[in-house]
């Protein structure tokens, strides 16, 4: 009998995978103190960012997707 995976859920809430497989994530610094930070950092921030090859894989693992 095969046992079903768990996701991880706290990487549930951080990570999205897109169509093409790359796993997307929300960038820090955005939540609060938004008086003091400059808005360079805070319209770079807004961007999705996209993990490297090796940091997905694991991503991935804890996603059950691999």
């Amino acid at each position: 009998m095969a046992y079903k995976l768990k996701t991880n859920r706290a990487a549930a809430k951080r990570y999205k995978v897109t169509g093409s497989g790359k796993v997307k994530f929300t960038r820090a610094n955005r939540r609060h103190l938004l008086t003091g930070k400059s808005q360079k950092s805070k319209r770079h921030a807004r961007a999705a960012g996209y993990m490297q090859h090796g940091d997905a894989r694991k991503a991935k693992e804890l996603l059950c997707l691999l």
